[in-house]
């Protein structure tokens, strides 16, 4: 429904080469794939599950600042300007990645065109996400930051059922209202007040949009 990822971006001989570079490894739910601070600078490719990136705060607080799906990748960063890791990565379900050695993804950069503009159109988008949280952080209320972080779910995780848009949320409420920078009991209330308005309904790690219009206008 959305921009496609990283993986989605590339063709079949672009794919090869980083498949030949990479090793595949498996993590179970809830395991820190790395923490920031690390040294390490391996690249991933996600292609099953779900993670999530968290930064530490100086009060002690982890803050989740997005989460990634399969055909994403992740912790380039730190291959790219060899700095140690910005972000903790843990998983958030069983977990299927590539993990390319940094200087290698960064040769591959370098001389595969089509790998470089793939990482360039992600890096935008995701700069793009940036701005629009800092925005809201600023100017949002709870209910209008609530709106949006679902906007922002259905165009990633979104499945259209006739009308409704169906989204099995890849994160806990109390994560989700982290990445939101509100309280778990303001993002209870937001989607209290949507599910009453027939915005939305709810379930276990389930929402599903009946009015995208709706939501759209409270996101803006």
């Amino acid at each position: 429904m959305g921009p496609s990822g990283f993986w989605d971006e590339l063709d079949t001989a672009d794919r090869e080469v980083l498949a030949k570079s990479a090793r595949r490894r498996s993590f179970r739910r809830g395991e820190t794939v790395c923490r920031e601070g690390d040294l390490s600078s391996g690249v991933l490719l996600v292609l099953s599950g779900h993670v999530r990136i968290v930064n530490g705060t100086p009060d002690g607080r982890d803050v989740v600042v997005g989460i990634r799906g399969p055909g994403d990748v992740v912790g380039e960063l730190a291959a790219i300007d060899a700095m140690p890791r910005s972000a903790t990565i843990e998983a958030l379900e069983d977990l299927e990645v590539l993990e390319i050695p940094g200087d290698r993804f960064v040769s591959l950069c370098r001389t595969e065109s089509r790998i470089s503009w793939a990482l360039l159109l992600v890096l935008t988008s995701r700069l793009r996400s940036v701005g629009r949280q800092w925005l809201d952080l600023g100017s949002g209320a709870a209910s209008r930051r609530v709106a949006a972080q679902l906007m922002q779910l259905a165009v990633q995780h979104g499945v259209r059922r006739g009308e409704d848009i169906e989204i099995t949320v890849p994160a806990t409420q109390a994560e989700l209202a982290m990445t939101a920078a509100i309280s778990r009991e303001s993002w209870a209330r937001a989607t209290r007040d949507l599910r009453r308005q027939g915005v939305i309904s709810t379930g276990r790690r389930q929402v599903t949009i009946h009015r995208l219009g709706e939501l759209r206008r409270l996101a803006s």
